[in-house]
């Protein structure tokens, strides 16, 4: 419960301290998106990162689609990485994989909420474009933040876990190393 918290606060805090840039339509600032690989590790990351989105789109000059439309985004996307993490055992396929969630996911809805449901655009072709090159801008700034940052998270979790730094370890790890210790 207590990591859940940190995980929101962290995203809230996180997007509010870079302002209206988080928000920026084609070109996002949005650090905190690079915690959006931590359902790799923690099943607790899942609600975390749906009621920090939540609580940070607030302040969204699309609230009234950004609140309901985009938290949702970050629920599936932040679903889709943990089942990737509990499927895929290997550190780098299960990272480039879990990744993929949350930079697809946001790419292909945040634009609908961009260009349909807030843009003023007269005709279909100009909204059409208007999709694909938000869709483009989502996934190369998505991208940065989930693998760059979000990589520098990821591996130090896991070189944390390793060394058994037990606030990176869930109580299921915990207790599997006392249960191999007793079949033997």
């Amino acid at each position: 419960m207590c990591r859940a918290g940190i995980i929101a606060a962290l995203y809230v805090a996180l997007t509010y301290a870079f302002g209206a840039i988080s928000f920026n339509g084609i070109l996002q600032i949005r650090p905190a998106e690079a915690l959006c690989i931590l359902p790799l590790f923690f099943p607790e990351a899942v609600p975390a990162l749906f009621i920090g989105c939540i609580l940070s789109n607030l302040a969204s000059p699309f609230i009234i689609f950004d609140v309901p439309i985009g938290s949702a985004a970050t629920l599936i996307a932040a679903l889709g990485t943990y089942f990737a993490g509990r499927l895929i055992k290997n550190d780098i396929a299960r990272f480039v994989t879990g990744g993929l969630f949350p930079v697809l996911v946001n790419a292909f809805i945040i634009p609908i909420i961009i260009v349909y449901l807030c843009g003023d655009l007269c005709g279909y072709d100009i909204a059409s474009i208007a999709y694909w090159v938000n869709f483009a801008s989502l996934c190369a700034t998505e991208g940065l933040w989930v693998y760059a940052l979000g990589g520098i998270l990821y591996f130090t979790i896991a070189a944390m876990r390793k060394k058994g730094v037990s606030v990176f370890i869930d109580e299921d790890e915990k207790q599997k190393p006392e249960q191999e210790e007793a079949q033997v």
